[in-house]
């Protein structure tokens, strides 16, 4: 089973987004026929097989062993992921087209988000080593310091870029993130 499986076909999203469904995926976390997801759910075990059928079809969910059961052949199924990503290309944008890529706008930032899930479902989990690296932090700055601090902040990742920026080694994308926090109570 996969840590995430990234969905960027819209017919696998149809699938998914119906209530019921997700329910039976979650009860395929572990290996189960569909006698028992329908116990489990209260659901006759036809309508569970239906749903099972079409995420199977949808590449969400697998046959991964069957068993004889007085005489008729019953499937044991799993989910193929733990978790499922909608792309958020699959959605789109309301005016269909993407914002100027002004560095200090939520649109480039929601684009950056993007780019970045897309990068990350993309790489190899079954690789031994993934070298990565994920920070996250609170910082407070004062109105009157936003512009410093911004300034301080570019500054320093253009050093980074400078440093790191030559031809040789491994690549690695570096994408840093600064929005407001929201309730400034926390």
């Amino acid at each position: 089973m996969r840590d995430v499986l990234y969905l960027e076909q819209r017919e696998q999203a149809e699938v998914l987004l119906k209530p019921q469904r997700i329910e039976v995926l979650r009860q395929l976390a572990e290996p189960r026929t569909c006698t028992e997801v329908a116990a489990r759910l209260e659901q006759t075990p036809q309508r569970v097989y239906y749903h099972v059928k079409q995420l199977v079809a949808a590449g969400l969910a697998e046959q991964v062993a069957q068993r004889q059961v007085r005489g008729i052949t019953e499937g044991i199924y799993q989910a193929v992921a733990r978790s499922y990503w909608l792309s958020p290309r699959l959605v789109g944008r309301i005016g269909g087209t993407r914002r100027a890529r002004d560095e200090l706008s939520l649109g480039y930032l929601l684009d950056l988000m993007e780019e970045v899930q897309a990068d990350i479902a993309a790489l190899d989990r079954t690789a031994p080593e993934l070298p990565s690296i994920g920070v996250s932090g609170e910082i407070r700055v004062p109105a009157e310091r936003r512009q410093e601090f911004l300034h301080d902040l570019q500054t320093t990742l253009q050093d980074l870029f400078t440093r790191y920026g030559g031809a040789e080694g491994d690549a690695f994308k570096l994408a840093v993130a600064c929005y407001p926090k929201g309730d400034k109570h926390d």
